[in-house]
């Protein structure tokens, strides 16, 4: 897949590293920095440290998606991303994916070097397709039921798998008609948003049936609650199961894992692959 220029490999399974630019993130919000603004500095040393790790993409995040978290300003959100980058675009050869829902960012991030557009929105908001179909670049087409404020307040499926599967296609299908290439497009069931731990386990469980759609998968369970709610354990408690659940999602068809924990997850897929190609 051709992301802005850099080519990603997605015949095999590929580690998207979560760079969080917001004080406010479930997990790691603030660690990048110091007396309440952000330093470059460490958001570059983390970059250098992810991808020595083994990760392929950068995903940069301005806003915080966690349930209960409310919208960030536009200019707030940007005046976050753009610079972050525009740094690493210059100095790493990485495919930079910018998390966000806001068409203006995505125009203006790909001018600094972005190379993915990952929307948990699926591009509904007003401009976002447009904009999308202006960049050229490829995008991640997100399922969220209700909005981050309010997704945890009671989610309600008659068959999550279904009905996930239909929401995804149907917005494949409307940005397909917009002018977005079906070999730039990725989906990702969204696993946390708008989703009890049921609907996650079934989910994950059922992950082949999304690939029936014929788009690659991005999963994002790293740190998540459900292993909190399985599992008993804090967020910083966190590694085995987010180690678990990103090899079951490889072993269920995923084509991208969004992690924190970049090291241990290479590692853990390096096995993976190494038993698959076993004689």
């Amino acid at each position: 897949m051709d992301c802005g220029g850099r080519v990603l490999d997605l015949s095999q399974p590929q580690v998207m590293a979560v760079l969080n630019v917001t004080p406010d993130s479930f997990s790691d919000g603030g660690s990048l920095s110091s007396a309440g603004q952000l330093n470059q500095q460490k958001v570059l040393q983390r970059v250098e440290r992810i991808l020595a790790e083994g990760a392929s993409i950068i995903d940069v995040g301005g806003e915080s998606t966690r349930p209960g978290a409310t919208p960030v300003p536009l200019a707030e959100e940007m005046d976050r991303v753009l610079p972050v980058v525009e740094a690493i675009s210059q100095r790493f050869d990485a495919v930079i994916s910018v998390d966000t829902s806001s068409p203006e960012l995505m125009l203006a991030a790909a001018d600094c070097g972005a190379g993915l557009l990952n929307d948990v929105r699926a591009l509904e908001r007003p401009g976002a397709v447009t904009a999308a179909v202006q960049t050229g670049l490829p995008v991640c087409l997100m399922h969220m039921q209700g909005s981050p404020a309010m997704m945890q307040n009671n989610p309600n499926y008659q068959s999550v798998v279904t009905e996930v599967a239909q929401y995804l296609s149907g917005r494949a299908e409307s940005c397909m008609a917009a002018g977005v290439e079906p070999g730039r497009i990725i989906i990702d069931p969204g696993f946390g948003f708008g989703k009890t731990a049921e609907h996650n386990l079934q989910l994950l469980k059922q992950l082949p049936q999304l690939q029936d759609l014929g788009f690659p998968i991005l999963v994002g369970l790293s740190r998540k609650s459900l292993i909190g709610q399985v599992l008993g354990r804090e967020v910083n408690e966190r590694l085995a199961g987010s180690l678990a659940l990103a090899l079951m999602s490889v072993m269920h068809g995923a084509a991208i894992v969004r992690v924190h924990d970049v090291a241990e997850t290479v590692d853990a897929i390096r096995l993976y692959n190494a038993m698959q190609q076993s004689c």
